[in-house]
């Protein structure tokens, strides 16, 4: 373990790494900052840029993004009661509450102090649990992997908010699009309409761009402008006091774990974190009136959450090759473009990479927490910003990435295609993030059950003789129909509520 983490820290700690880690946090802070953009649209627009970097500097700079848009989103939520991460929805009732006390400072630096905290301790659960986990991943054969996928994909129409059948519905969609390419054993090109641009499938970036980037600018003009306070006059002292490190710190511990649990699993862990516990500090406060008034654990706890899941996300992506929601998505697409495979191969093939990620997580909270504290004045004006000036540029940068990847005007067509389609989306309650999810997996559901079965012969009942597989297969059904059943689907609405 040590001789695996002086590796990644002499991989993270070289001056280009650590160049792009900075670029990777400041502009996750940045846009988890500016409400209505996201970690994944702003992964989506720079995808192009992965092709002209190495793999670990590439990788290192889309997590800072992700892992930044988490410290990023609190500030609009505590200022504006304006969650700029859907993440921070949760800080947003009890942080906006200390700012109208005057306290907006306190809450500023509880939640950079509790998100650093967070996110170095599960950055050490990645490092301790990864190796056993590839360990186990290896002794997976075609079936187990089908198999895994498949609970995979079920488990993220569990977690998805909103309906359980538009979630079941684009995870279908996703898979379908997936099959628009070349088969790989016959090597006739399928669903391609006729157009050779689609003989090697759909591009990931465009599918990515046109949903995420397009769509979320087009969602966001349709909405109306909200006029919020902004408490820039009053954010007071950033350091929290020791009677709130005493009331805080509890909290921040139990957010903590809970994170780091609950990040593992598709969906959107980190936001179900978030929910868990602030409901588990209200069941266990002694004046549970206090929350929502301006109560601290309130603040501490889901920032704590919600950052360590996001960093325990990773466990999955890179260890079972399975990502767990779109932002790993599209962190296995850039692995994908980069000639790597996510998966357990990871760790032995590629050391450097895997391990350089991982140091460059401790390494990025170390940033965050310098830009974070000094910096709040600056990302208070730039809340100012009106929307329809940033996103004439965003549009621009995204037809120039979508048309670089190939040369041809096709894919700029195609990313507006499904610009149209992600704002359809929006309109009908439909998450695209599973649909994301089916197009990654999709492809390597095929391989694997298309290996297995010839492997078995053509004997389909090698994926109920086998027991690992059978074991997968059967959970993956029975959190289907649990999920299905009245009270469940009551409860999860309830808990997702706060998030529209």
């Amino acid at each position: 373990m040590l001789d695996n983490l002086l590796l990644g820290f002499s991989t993270a700690l070289s001056l280009q790494n650590l160049g792009y880690a900075f670029v990777g946090v400041a502009l996750g802070t940045l846009i988890g900052v500016l409400p209505g953009i996201g970690p994944v649209a702003t992964m989506a627009m720079l995808m192009p840029t992965v092709y002209g970097l190495d793999a670990t500097p590439a990788l290192i700079m889309l997590a800072g993004i992700y892992y930044g848009a988490q410290y990023g989103g609190s500030t609009t939520a505590i200022l504006l009661n304006v969650p700029g991460e859907a993440n921070s929805v949760v800080t947003a009732l009890d942080g906006y509450q200390m700012a109208r006390q005057g306290r907006a400072g306190t809450a500023l630096g509880i939640a950079a102090l509790g998100s650093f905290f967070a996110g170095c301790v599960s950055t050490l659960v990645i490092a301790l649990f990864s190796p056993p986990l590839v360990q186990l991943a290896f002794l997976f054969g075609a079936a187990e992997y089908f198999a895994l996928m498949v609970l995979g994909l079920i488990l993220a129409v569990v977690l998805a908010s909103g309906s359980t059948l538009k979630a079941l519905c684009m995870i279908v969609l996703g898979v379908l699009l997936g099959q628009v390419s070349t088969d790989v054993i016959s090597g006739v090109p399928r669903f391609d309409f006729g157009r050779p641009e689609l003989s090697d499938g759909i591009g990931f970036v465009v599918i990515a761009m046109g949903l995420f980037g397009f769509g979320e600018i087009i969602a966001n003009l349709g909405r109306p402008a909200e006029h919020r306070e902004v408490f820039t006059d009053r954010v007071g002292g950033l350091l929290p006091s020791r009677q709130d490190l005493r009331q805080a710190f509890p909290a921040v511990l139990r957010g903590t774990t809970l994170g780091s649990v609950l990040g593992v699993l598709p969906g959107n862990g980190a936001l179900l974190a978030a929910f868990a516990s602030y409901t588990l500090e209200k069941k266990l406060a002694a004046d549970p009136s206090r929350f929502g008034q301006g109560a601290i654990e309130g603040v501490a706890a889901p920032e704590s959450a919600n950052n360590a899941g996001a960093q325990t996300s990773f466990i999955p992506m890179l260890v079972l090759g399975i990502p767990p929601n779109a932002v790993m998505a599209l962190m296995a697409g850039a692995m994908t473009i980069k000639g790597i495979t996510p998966g357990p191969q990871v760790m032995t093939d590629n050391p450097a990479v895997f391990w350089g990620l991982i140091a460059s997580m401790w390494v990025g909270n170390l940033m965050l927490v310098v830009l974070n504290l000094p910096l709040i004045g600056i990302w208070i004006r730039l809340l100012r910003i009106p929307y329809p000036l940033l996103f004439p540029a965003i549009v621009v940068f995204c037809c120039i990435g979508a048309f670089s990847i190939n040369g041809n005007t096709f894919d700029v067509a195609l990313t507006a295609g499904f610009a149209l389609a992600g704002y359809a989306f929006h309109k009908l309650q439909c998450e695209p993030a599973p649909l994301l999810l089916g197009f990654i997996l999709g492809p390597l559901m095929e391989e694997n059950l298309r290996r297995a079965l010839r492997i078995a012969h053509g004997d389909w009942s090698t994926f109920v003789s086998r027991p690992v597989s059978a074991g997968l297969l059967v959970a993956a059904v029975l959190l289907l129909l649990v999920v299905m059943l009245p009270s469940i689907r009551a409860r999860r609405a309830e808990a997702f509520q706060g998030e529209d």
